[in-house]
């Protein structure tokens, strides 16, 4: 990278926040009055943003190209009317299909570089993406992938800052020791980065009356409400899953905002992100969950996941006698990273699939008109 690709990056990193991601990225040489003009404008258009654990952020103007986590963030950009992010770990996992619900509004990842390859990170494809803003959270390469503080501070100063929070799931431990957001929280945060105010609060009415529809469709008592196991399947002839106690990622929003009960929350099965432990057939065949639910298969359509997972488990020996295998339900689970658009299609699907709901829950119009700035 060039000394003058360092010079034109709009965005300042500030002191604030962690104290190992605090170096300075943007300055620009004086000289003249031109230069003092132009720095004085500078200074006035310049904003903040702040969000744990990197910090407050100084932006000089408003982030063009970016890099996101995953599917959650990259999806909370195009609600915010943003170009599809230049980068995420694994583009097969920010299931843009989800869009196809939403009038006028259209993504496609083939062009997106896959950050994760053969599960490593390279340093070297954030300096040729070149992005003004990573919205990741710099602890998820420190502790997930072979980064040294050292490449943070040179992406940082070399780059543009980090802005993230992993908040798809609370389960690693070194996500305890700061601050947590929920989906809506950490949207508000993106909305002050990209300077889109009005349309945080425009997808926030529409959640809050999403989540009235919502309530409406949900038992009040709580033995009516249906018990779910979700896993992660691998394949299409699956022995063994990665099972998923609900918790309060927003992977799982869905899930408590729907009221279920977690069918291996009261058993001594343990959650994958903190054992990276597998439950076969015959423990599922013990707690025998009303409802199974399968992470790993949302690239498919359900006739689809029928006709491969579905079938394979009806003509198992021992997964043929589960009462969710015999009654018919058996779905898709929903996807690891959700954001403010796929939250409502993916909530709406799994009221259908555990409570039977066929009406429309939220406005499909309302929402494209938001992504579109028509409102």
């Amino acid at each position: 990278m060039s000394d003058d690709s360092h010079t034109r990056r709009n965005v300042l990193k500030s002191t604030a926040g962690l104290a190992a991601l605090g170096a300075v990225a943007g300055c620009t040489e004086s000289g003249g009055s031109d230069a003092a003009s132009d720095s004085t404008e500078s200074e006035s258009s310049a904003y903040t943003a702040s969000m744990e654990p990197v910090g407050e952020v100084t932006f000089q103007s408003v982030p063009e190209t970016w890099v996101a986590n995953n599917g959650s963030w990259a999806d909370m950009g195009i609600a915010l009317g943003q170009d599809p992010p230049e980068g995420v770990w694994l583009p097969r996992r920010y299931h843009t299909q989800y869009y196809d619900e939403i009038p006028d509004v259209e993504v496609s990842t083939e062009e997106m570089t896959q950050l994760s390859q053969s599960g490593k990170v390279d340093k070297e494809l954030f300096l040729e993406l070149d992005a003004d803003v990573h919205v990741i959270d710099p602890n998820f390469l420190l502790n997930r992938f072979d980064w040294s503080q050292d490449d943070v501070d040179q992406i940082e100063n070399q780059v543009g800052p980090f802005f993230g929070n992993s908040i798809f799931s609370t389960g690693y431990t070194w996500h305890e020791d700061y601050q947590y957001y929920s989906l809506l929280e950490a949207f508000e945060k993106l909305s002050q980065v990209f300077q889109e105010p009005e349309r945080y609060e425009e997808f926030a009415a529409i959640h809050e009356e999403f989540q009235s529809s919502v309530a409406e469709v949900v038992p009040e008592d709580e033995s009516e409400r249906p018990a779910v196991a979700i896993m992660w399947a691998a394949g299409n002839e699956p022995e063994e899953f990665s099972p998923y106690l609900i918790g309060e990622g927003t992977s799982f929003k869905q899930w408590r905002d729907l009221g279920v009960r977690d069918a291996l929350a009261e058993t001594d099965v343990q959650d994958f992100h903190e054992t990276r432990g597998r439950i076969d057939y015959e423990t599922l065949l013990e707690i025998d969950p009303q409802y199974l639910m399968f992470r790993g298969h949302e690239a498919k359509t359900r006739e689809e996941f029928e006709d491969t997972i579905v079938s394979f488990m009806e003509d198992h020996d021992v997964a043929s006698d589960l009462t969710a295998v015999t009654e018919g339900n058996v779905y898709r689970g929903g996807p690891l990273y959700q954001g403010p658009i796929t939250n409502l299609v993916v909530t709406e699907r799994a009221a259908s699939q555990v409570y039977g709901v066929d009406e429309e829950l939220f406005d499909r119009q309302r929402v494209s008109d938001a992504v579109n700035g028509n409102f």
